[in-house]
Formats: structure tokens, sequence, C-alpha cells
């Protein structure tokens, strides 16, 4: 089997691509390999600044093993090439993260809904009916789900910037003039969709795309709704990388890790092995088109986090340092139920919470990446 990974030398991408090449498929890697992600030093000849390759796995951690394409996906000669004679794709070339304000919202449309329209633009037009898996996030759940002393399960209502900025973090009740605070449960992937950034609003839309792309061409899609991803090979010092990145950078320049509100903020963090061996189940398994949480199934508050990436950084690292700010588009609680995904992909993660901390402490972070084409 020959797969197309879209974003492959990216943080997951390059993660996947190395699960597939160990599994036996041919997998061939568009990326533009944009200084913004990889580095001033990526090249695609396998040469970094440094001068470092590598045997295997190229600088960055693209193996090379893979064929590699650079080019902007958003280009159509690019989609084009990529695509011919792939037999399934996973698709992780995205722009990521929470960003730094609405003003980053042209580039989120462009480097999602638009290289992703281009892409499937190019499958319908090479006659393609393989299997796609997208890379989507737990982001499309906005507040999640919440259990009301009232009411039962709500949709927790927005959090009012005074609020946050008086320290009032915890959502309450939706419902008019019900003064009850609600505590999280788990979101399933029946739950609304209800984004509430513009990341989360481009990666729904890359769903609808792709699904209605599926229904036209008769191809099966499977969205994979990524909970907090973290392991090695994420960005470092870059407002686009998920918290742990953000905290990992801090500690690396001997900066404590800032955590925002109280830190009682719950996330579900996953290790990108798990992720990585998650995208090889949904190429793989038996099943329909549709949306999986894909996450440990063991929440932990971002203080959690911060303590215990601190802790493995070593002695004398600073400590976590709480300083109350909050992101406008930011959600308190977002907790999944995995239970769909180890029922019909068959995955659960077997990476632990302690154990990828440990190992994410001293991992490298993604500085510049080269790979040979």
């Amino acid at each position: 089997m020959r797969v197309l990974v879209t974003g492959g030398a990216g943080f997951i991408g390059s993660h996947i691509v190395e699960a597939l090449l160990d599994g036996g498929a041919d997998v061939r890697v568009v990326d533009s390999l944009d200084p913004s992600v990889h580095g001033p030093a990526a090249t695609a000849n396998g040469a970094a600044a440094d001068g470092t390759a590598g045997g295997g796995v190229a600088a960055g951690g693209l193996d090379r093993r893979a064929e590699l394409l650079v080019g902007d996906l958003g280009d159509p000669a690019v989609a084009g090439a990529a695509v011919d004679g792939v037999d399934a794709v996973c698709h992780q070339a995205a722009k990521v993260g929470l960003g730094v304000d609405f003003g980053d919202v042209t580039g989120y449309v462009a480097g999602n809904d638009t290289a992703t329209a281009v892409l499937l633009e190019a499958l319908w037009r090479n006659g393609f009916g393989g299997r796609l898996v997208l890379a989507s996030s737990m982001v499309v759940y906005g507040e999640g789900l919440a259990l009301c002393a009232v009411h039962g399960p709500v949709a927790p209502a927005a959090r009012l910037a005074a609020d946050v900025e008086a320290g009032c973090f915890e959502p309450g009740c939706p419902r008019p003039g019900c003064p009850e605070s609600v505590t999280w449960t788990p979101v399933e992937e029946s739950a609304p969709a209800d984004p509430r950034n513009v990341y989360a609003a481009t990666k729904l839309h890359q769903e609808h795309l792709c699904s209605l792309w599926g229904r036209a061409a008769g191809a099966t899609v499977v969205a994979l709704r990524y909970h907090n991803v973290y392991g090695p090979r994420m960005p470092r010092d870059t407002p686009y990388a998920g918290v742990a990145s953000i905290f990992r950078s801090a500690l690396a320049a001997g900066r404590p890790a800032l955590v925002f509100e109280d830190g009682g903020q719950t996330r579900d963090f996953v290790h990108v092995r798990d992720v990585a061996r998650a995208n090889v189940l949904a190429l793989c398994a038996d099943v329909a088109s549709g949306a999986y949480n894909i996450a440990s199934g063991t929440p932990h508050t971002v203080l959690d986090m911060a303590t215990a990436l601190t802790d493995a950084f070593g002695p004398n690292a600073p400590r976590p340092m709480i300083n109350g700010g909050w992101r406008p588009g930011d959600v308190r609680h977002i907790v999944a139920s995995p239970r769909k995904a180890a029922e019909e992909l068959g995955f659960m993660a077997g990476i632990g919470f302690e154990e990828g901390m440990a190992e994410f402490a001293h991992a490298p972070q993604r500085t510049a990446i080269a790979a040979t084409a």
C-alpha cells in the first residue's frame, strides 16, 4: 500500500511516517518545510544548518525511507503530483495551535481550509476512492460537555472576559437564569460541535469538506479528533505549539512554566507515538466514515502537567508559576471519552502520563528538519 502523508515532515506526521514504514507501507510525504515550523535550516537534501543528518532518520525526524515532495499543498500542481498513484491519504498538514489573536485568521483559513480543498479537488480529479484519514482536533467541541445539578447534561456557556479576568474561571450553566456552576464530563463523538476560536472553526470545516468529498467519491473518511498531543519533535519557542511544548521550551531556557488561570484547566494529554498508532489503525480498520476521539482516557490539569514536566526536567528546574492570565478562545475543560476508538478502531493509549512526561522532559524539540527527496 502506498500512503500519502501530508505534513509528514512535521511533529505528528513524522511519527506516522515511521509507523507506516515499519509496518511495510510505501510512504510519500508532501510538506512545505515552512521555516516557521521547521526552522530556517529546512532543506530537501538532508543537510541541516548544523551539518547533522543522522543515519536512517534525517534531522528533525523525517525517515529517509519516505519519498519527499517539497511544496505547498495549496498549490494545485503540488497536490496533483502528491496524490498520483497513492492508495490512501493521511492528511496531517495544517496550521495548528490557538495562535496569537484573530489577526491569524487568514493564515489558518489558507493553511487548513483552502489547502484541504485543493487536496480534495486533486483527489476528485484523479478518481481516487481510497481511504482518507484526517487529523482533526478536540477543539471542535468548544467547552465540551458538562453536568448541571439542576438541568443535567449541558453545553457550558461561553466564558465572559470580565468573569475570567476577575478570577471566575469555571463556566456556568447555559440555561437562562440558572446560577449553577457545572462540572465537566467526558465528551462523546456525538456531542454537537461548538468551535470557539479560529483554529477550531477551520478544523471543523476540514471535517465537513472531507465528509462531502467522501460522499461524492464513495470513499471512507475517518476524522481523528486529537486531544493534547505531546512528545519528541514538538516545535519549540512558538505560540502555535501545544501547551506542553510551550512549557518545555521555557524550562529549556531556564524559565518556569507560566500557567494561565489557576492551573485547573482539564485536558487529556496523549503521546505522539500513540497518535501515530491510531492513524495506522484508522487506515486499516474495517470501519465506515466517522469521527473518533484520540485520547489517553486519563485527564490531568494543566498544572499537573507543568508539575510533572518540571519534576522530570530535574531538581534545579524552576517551579511552575501561576500567573492568572488567560487567552481569549481558550476553554476551561475538555475531556474525551475514548470508548468508540477502542471498540471500533482497536485503539487504546499505551504510554502513561508519567512515563511520557519523563521522556518529553529530555526529548529533542524541533528546530529544523532536513530530508532526502
